[in-house]
């Protein structure tokens, strides 16, 4: 549909030389934007909406029909917000919660107050980076088979990176969260199923704006139905096969189910497992593979990078599995996930929403008000990044500086992601293990114009085809 008066997508642009790679961005908007805009900018992407001054540190203020929304995007404020008063800004935005709650119900990425509080603990201890040793083996396993797999392919065939990234994360939450192999034909389904919900997602909810501190009820038509009962399908599917006994003793489902959440508490009833199971794996495999599949075409284009993290593994692994002891000193790759994220941080906006009356810097905060700090301004921030645009990891190597307030792919405070440390080696291990043994060439003329909805996601995926490196790129 074409909007010829009200709405012009933003030109995206790309550019590249000998050894730089500003990797696809929209260009920012030059103007404020009326309500109508805002509207239908928001529903083709929430990385649509923002102008040019909102691309350094600022904090602003505007109202959206009556609802008074606040821009934080200092890292000062940033962890006033986000630490410092917690308690008042804990809560997701109603958007979020009303988007979201059809398919994760009270899971712990939405949650909040005492239910969070109570359940926090438990996935916390569940996927703690001790427990590393323990998930790391089954990371190289699914790996090495993605190798094989990818050698069955051949390079002839066209594939799209984003699916066959989501296969590969979602084999690996399946077989670490639920102790059991997924299969490509769930696996398949658990994709389909939340890229069509994504599809859907209205990010506006008008009622939010007209004063219903909670916004208004969403409808769910025939299609987001689907979505849900598909993803709903396979993770009632592998709990019910862990109760029955074909899951292993010791996986993350195992233990949810027999820890207690507290002193004197019970353990997760049926419908608490079930949204705890869901949160954790379409956090756990959605995220992580959209960040690797723009990893993978940031180095298509960036060979210098690819240059250089091709030698840091032929060092430190030869030709040997990689585990979690070379995970460690795999630096370049890790600065390469690490720049990955700042660059497309796979939640790009973390909005708040305000308990009571509050000051933020110079703003004074109502009740009710929607709070939006965004990991995709701040990241990009032009007075707290050097090149905010440029595809640099070395930004990201020992001895560099970097503010933990400007730098929030995982957000920050209390409600950090508690997958951190399981997402951050699982995207390391892949990525080296994959690299050493395949380049990926994106299609002829084809550019990863970003757009989020929920996540944040190249368009089209990153269609590719997988070039075998020879015995002379390895050795």
């Amino acid at each position: 549909m074409r909007w010829p008066r009200l709405y012009a997508p933003q030109p995206i642009i790309e550019e590249r030389g000998d050894d730089f790679f500003i990797p696809p961005y929209p260009k920012p908007l030059t103007h404020d934007l009326g309500l109508i805009e805002i509207v239908l900018r928001a529903h083709r992407s929430l990385l649509a909406v923002w102008p040019q001054k909102y691309y350094r540190s600022c904090i602003d203020e505007f109202r959206i029909l009556r609802r008074q929304v606040v821009v934080v995007n200092t890292p000062e404020h940033v962890r006033y917000v986000m630490i410092t008063r917690n308690a008042n800004f804990e809560r997701k935005s109603p958007q979020m919660r009303r988007a979201l709650a059809p398919l994760l119900g009270d899971g712990l990425f939405i949650s909040d107050g005492e239910t969070w509080k109570r359940r926090r603990p438990l996935i916390a201890d569940v996927i703690h980076k001790r427990r590393m040793k323990e998930f790391a083996p089954t990371m190289t396993q699914v790996a090495e088979a993605t190798v094989k797999r990818w050698d069955a392919i051949g390079p002839d065939r066209e594939i799209v990176m984003l699916s066959e990234m989501a296969t590969l994360t979602a084999e690996i939450i399946s077989r670490t969260v639920f102790g059991s192999a997924l299969g490509a034909e769930a696996a398949s389904r658990v994709i389909e199923g939340f890229t069509a919900y994504q599809q859907g997602v209205d990010s506006f909810n008008l009622g939010y704006f007209l004063g219903a501190d909670e916004g208004w009820p969403i409808v769910l038509g025939r299609g987001r139905k689907r979505a849900i009962d598909m993803v709903h399908g396979v993770v009632d599917e592998v709990v019910r096969a862990h109760m029955e006994g074909a899951g292993e003793a010791g996986s993350l489902l195992d233990l949810m189910i027999r820890r207690k959440l507290g002193e004197g508490s019970d353990a997760l009833d049926a419908a608490a497992l079930r949204n705890e199971a869901a949160t954790i794996f379409m956090a756990g495999h959605e995220t992580t593979a959209t960040a690797l599949t723009w990893a993978w075409y940031l180095l298509a284009n960036a060979p210098w990078a690819e240059k250089r993290l091709l030698e840091e593994i032929k060092s430190v692994c030869g030709d040997a599995p990689i585990g979690l002891e070379q995970v460690g000193q795999l630096k370049w790759c890790r600065a390469v996930i690490m720049e990955t994220l700042r660059l497309y941080p796979p939640v790009p906006l973390l909005p708040r929403q305000a308990r009571e009356a509050d000051q933020i810097g110079d703003v004074s905060v109502q009740k009710g008000a929607l709070i939006i700090i965004s990991p995709w301004l701040l990241q990009r921030a032009e007075d707290l990044w050097e090149q905010p645009n440029h595809f640099a990891p070395e930004r990201f190597m020992e001895g560099k500086q970097v503010n933990p307030f400007a730098y929030i792919p995982f957000a920050v405070g209390p409600r950090i992601c508690a997958g951190l440390n399981f997402g951050l080696d699982e995207s390391i291990l892949c990525l080296a293990t994959l690299a050493r043994r395949f380049r990926v060439e994106p299609q002829t003329d084809y550019r990863a114009d970003p757009f989020c909805h929920l996540t944040l996601r190249p368009a089209g995926g990153v269609p590719a085809r997988l070039i075998p490196r020879t015995a002379r790129a390895n050795h």
